[in-house]
C-alpha cells in the first residue's frame, strides 16, 4: 500500500505566503517515498487567500482547499483539516513558514517506522524578547500546576500525528478546543525535536496581545475544573482569616471594652471580600458559558467552499 503523508495548514491572511509555501511542498512530495496530500483551510480571510489557493487547487490535485464562510478561528480551521486530511501519517504547520517545510521528513519517518505516535517541533526561543520569554516561562509554569497533563514551553501545533493519534483527537467533539491540551492528553509515545525560532516570510502575525490573553485563559479554564476548586480554598481561607480577626477583636474587647471599629480596616475587609465575590463569579461564568456553548452544540465551523468535492461533482 502507497504511503500516504497528509500537510494540513490552516490559512489566515496568509497570500503572500501561499505560493512559497507551494513550492517547497511541491519539493516535498518530490523526495518523499509516497504519495502527498496538502489541505489548505481558508480561515475566512479578508485578503485573496482563498483565489489564491483556490488556483493552486486548480494547478495541484494533491492540494484540497476548504474556505470558512467567515473566521472560525485557528482551533476551528485545525480540526476541519483534520477531519478532510486522509493520509497515513499527517502534519499540522502554519502557512507563514515559521513552521520549517525542511523538517517534515524529520517528523514523519520516526511514525512511518512505527515508533511513535506524535513527532513534536519544539521551537528554541533565540530571538525572542526577554520579556515575552520569561512571561512564557511563567504561563506554563501556572498553567502545568493547574491541570492534569504537562505541557511543554515551545512546543505548538506543528507536529506529526499518526493515524490512530487523529482518529483519537477527532473522538473528542468538544467546541472549546485547546488543542495543546488536547495533543498532550490523547498519549501516544512521542519524540521531540528542536529547531531555531524563524520568522514569518511575508505579512505580519495575526496574533494581537488580546488574543494571546484569550489563548492563555482558554488553557487553564477549557481543560480543567481545578481553578473553581481552588476558589473554593480562597474562600475557605478567607473565612478562616475573618474569624480569626472576630476572634481577636473579642479579645480587644474583652481586654479594653468597647472601642470605635477602625473605617480603614472596615473598608479594607468589605472590599477584599466582594472583590473575591466577583472574582468568583467571573469564574464561574468562564465555566457556564462553555456549558452553554457546548449544549448548543452548534458545528465548529461552516464551510463554504471545498475543492474537492467540487472535483468530484465535475469528474
Amino acid at each position: 500500500m502507497t504511503f500516504l503523508l497528509s500537510i494540513v495548514v490552516p490559512c489566515y491572511r496568509e497570500a503572500a505566503n501561499l505560493p512559497r509555501l507551494y513550492e517547497e511542498l511541491a519539493t516535498l512530495g518530490r523526495q518523499i517515498d509516497g504519495d502527498l496530500d496538502v489541505v489548505l483551510v481558508n480561515d475566512g480571510s479578508p485578503d485573496n487567500t482563498f483565489e489564491v489557493a483556490w488556483a493552486l487547487a486548480e494547478r495541484d490535485a494533491r492540494i484540497h482547499v476548504l474556505s470558512f464562510s467567515r473566521n472560525f478561528g485557528k482551533e476551528a480551521a485545525m480540526l476541519a483539516g483534520l477531519r478532510a486530511a486522509r493520509g497515513d501519517v499527517v502534519v499540522i504547520m502554519d502557512a507563514d513558514l515559521q513552521h520549517p517545510p525542511s523538517l517534515i521528513p524529520q517528523l514523519f519517518e520516526p511514525i512511518r517506522q512505527e515508533a511513535v505516535g506524535q513527532v513534536i517541533a519544539r521551537r528554541d526561543r533565540a530571538g525572542d524578547p526577554w520579556l515575552r520569554t520569561q512571561l512564557s516561562k511563567a504561563y506554563y509554569r501556572v498553567v502545568n500546576s493547574m491541570i492534569d497533563v504537562t505541557l511543554e514551553d515551545g512546543e505548538g501545533d506543528f507536529r506529526a500525528l499518526s493515524r490512530p493519534a487523529v482518529d483519537a483527537l477527532l473522538a473528542m467533539s468538544e467546541r472549546n478546543r485547546f488543542s495543546k491540551g488536547l495533543f498532550a492528553w490523547i498519549g501516544f509515545p512521542s519524540r521531540t525535536i528542536t529547531y531555531s525560532n524563524v520568522g514569518r516570510a511575508e505579512g505580519e502575525s495575526s496574533w494581537s496581545f488580546r488574543s494571546l490573553v484569550n489563548y492563555g485563559v482558554d488553557g487553564v479554564i477549557s481543560f480543567n475544573d481545578r481553578p473553581l476548586r481552588q476558589m473554593t480554598a480562597v474562600g475557605a481561607a478567607a473565612v478562616a482569616v475573618a474569624l480569626l480577626y472576630l476572634v481577636a477583636l473579642l479579645v480587644d474587647w474583652g481586654r479594653d471594652g468597647v472601642q470605635a471599629p477602625g473605617y480603614i480596616t472596615t473598608i479594607a475587609v468589605v472590599t477584599m471580600f466582594g472583590g473575591l465575590q466577583l472574582l468568583s463569579l467571573g469564574l464561574i461564568g468562564e465555566y457556564i458559558g462553555r456549558i452553554y456553548s457546548e449544549v448548543k452544540a452548534r458545528p465548529h465551523y461552516v464551510v463554504e467552499h471545498d475543492s474537492r468535492a467540487l472535483r468530484g461533482r465535475s469528474e
